[in-house]
C-alpha cells in the first residue's frame, strides 16, 4: 500500500499536461543552452554550414509543428469521444493516460516551442557563430525525433480509440487492480474488518464521493500512539457520505485531531479509479456490454467478447493462505468475490435476456469460474444462474433458444 503523497504524485504524472509541460521545458532549455556549447565547435564549421543554414529549418519546423500538434490533438479528442459513445465514458481516462499519445503530443508541442524559442534567439542575436552550429545540429536531432514520433503515431492511430483497443485497456486496468489487491488483499492489515466489536466509536466521513485511496500509514501511527485498534468500514471504490462511518475505533473516543487524521487518510472524489478498486474494472466491462446489448446498437458480439475478458481477469483470483500483516492495529474487510461476480455479470444477464447466444456464453463463463475456484465463485455463480432462470420465464425466446441455454447451463453445482 503506497503512501498518499506517492499515490497523488503518480496520479499527477499520468496527466497529459505534465508530460507536455516537461517536454516544453526541455525544449526551451535545449534552445537556451546552445551558446554554452559554442566553445566545443571546431573552427571553420560555421563557414562550412553557413550562418543562416538553421534559420529556414526552424521556420519550417515551427509552422509545421503547430499544425501537426493541433491536428493530433483533435484526433485524440475524437478518439476520446468515440470511446465514450461506443464503449462507456468511464473508459476515457484510460485513453487519456495512454503514454504513447501523451509522448507524441508532447514531442510535437516540444518541437514547436523549441523552434519558436530558437527563432527568437536568432533574431535577438543570442547565438554566436558556434552557437548557430550547435543549434543546427540540435535542430536536426529534434527533426529526427519528430519524424520518428510521427511514424509511430501513424502506425498507432488505426487502433486508437476503437472498441478492441478500449477493451484491451479496460482488461489491463482491471487485471492490474485485481493483481494489486490479491497481493495485499487486506491492505496489509488484519482480515477481520467486517466484525466490529461492541463499544467501538464510529468516525463518519466528512465528504460525499468515492474512496479512491486509503493511506494506511497515518492510521497505524495514530493507533500505536493512542493504544487503540481501528476497523475500516469501507474499501477503495465504496461510495461514502457524511452520515456514514469510515472507521470504528476501539480504545477511547477519538478527539478532533484524531478525526482529522482519519479524514486525511481517505482520498475521496466524485469519480472512481482503477488503481485500488478491482470491482470498478468489472463495472466498466458490464457497462460496455450493456450498451452493446441496447436496442439502438444491438451488438451481441461485443457483449460476448466482454464476457470472455471478464472470465480471463477473474480467473486470476487466488485464495490467500495467510495475510501478511504490516499494520497490526488495523482491521480491513475483504473484497467479496460475489460482489465481483455481481458487478461483472448481473447487468449482462439483465440486458441480454433476449439474446440466447449471449446468455449461453454467460452461463458457460459462470460455470467455468465455479469449476476453476469452487470455494470462491460457486455460490455467486449459482445465484446469478438461478436469477437468470427467473428472468427466462418472461423472455421472448424460441424453443431452440431455450435449448441452447439449457445445453450451456448443464449442471452447475
Amino acid at each position: 500500500m503506497i503512501a498518499k503523497w506517492l499515490w497523488l504524485l503518480r496520479s499527477i504524472l499520468r496527466r497529459l499536461w505534465v508530460r507536455v509541460a516537461s517536454f516544453a521545458v526541455l525544449a526551451i532549455a535545449s534552445a537556451i543552452a546552445a551558446p554554452a556549447l559554442s566553445p566545443l565547435v571546431p573552427d571553420g564549421w560555421a563557414e562550412l554550414l553557413g550562418g543562416d543554414a538553421v534559420d529556414q529549418v526552424l521556420t519550417i519546423l515551427a509552422s509545421s509543428m503547430l499544425a501537426v500538434t493541433t491536428f493530433s490533438l483533435s484526433i485524440a479528442v475524437n478518439a476520446f469521444t468515440a470511446a465514450a459513445s461506443s464503449a462507456t465514458p468511464r473508459a476515457i481516462k484510460l485513453l487519456q493516460e495512454d503514454h504513447i499519445t501523451q509522448t507524441t503530443l508532447a514531442t510535437f508541442l516540444g518541437a514547436f516551442v523549441y523552434s519558436i524559442v530558437a527563432i527568437i534567439g536568432l533574431n535577438a542575436s543570442y547565438y554566436d557563430d558556434g552557437g548557430r552550429v550547435v543549434l543546427f545540429f540540435s535542430t536536426i536531432l529534434v527533426t529526427a525525433i519528430v519524424v520518428i514520433a510521427l511514424l509511430r503515431w501513424i502506425g498507432y492511430l488505426p487502433d486508437f480509440g476503437r472498441m478492441e483497443n478500449t477493451l484491451d485497456r479496460v482488461e489491463e486496468a482491471a487485471r492490474d487492480a485485481l493483481s494489486t489487491r490479491l497481493e495485499s488483499p487486506y491492505l496489509g492489515a488484519h482480515p477481520d474488518g467486517a466484525t466490529v466489536p461492541d463499544g467501538a466509536y464510529p468516525v463518519n466521513c466528512d465528504l460525499a464521493g468515492y474512496v479512491q485511496h486509503i493511506d494506511m500509514g497515518p492510521l497505524q501511527e495514530w493507533a500505536e500512539e493512542a493504544g487503540a485498534q481501528v476497523w475500516l468500514a469501507v474499501l477503495p471504490g465504496d461510495f461514502v457520505h457524511p452520515a456514514m462511518a469510515v472507521v470504528h475505533v476501539l480504545g477511547g473516543e477519538p478527539d478532533d485531531a484524531a478525526r482529522k487524521t482519519f479524514h486525511n487518510a481517505f482520498t475521496i472524489a466524485a469519480d472512481r479509479t482503477f488503481d485500488q478498486d478491482p470491482r470498478f474494472g468489472m463495472i466498466v466491462f458490464s457497462e460496455i456490454a450493456s450498451r452493446a446489448l441496447s436496442p439502438g446498437i444491438n451488438d451481441p458480439g461485443t457483449a460476448i467478447a466482454v464476457i470472455g475478458r471478464q472470465l480471463s481477469v477473474l480467473s486470476d483470483w487466488r485464495v490467500e493462505e495467510g495475510p501478511d500483516v504490516h499494520f497490526d492495529r488495523l482491521h480491513v474487510p475483504s473484497v467479496d468475490p460475489d460482489e465481483m461476480l455481481d458487478a461483472a455479470f448481473r447487468p449482462i444477464a439483465r440486458d441480454g435476456i433476449g439474446q440466447a447466444e449471449v446468455l449461453a456464453r454467460l452461463i458457460a463463463a459462470l460455470r467455468g469460474l465455479a469449476a476453476l475456484s469452487p470455494d470462491v465463485y460457486a455460490d455467486g455463480a449459482n445465484a446469478i444462474i438461478d436469477e437468470l432462470d427467473e428472468r427466462l420465464g418472461s423472455a421472448n425466446l424460441t424453443e431452440r433458444d431455450l435449448q441452447q441455454i439449457a445445453v450451456a447451463r448443464g449442471t452447475v453445482q
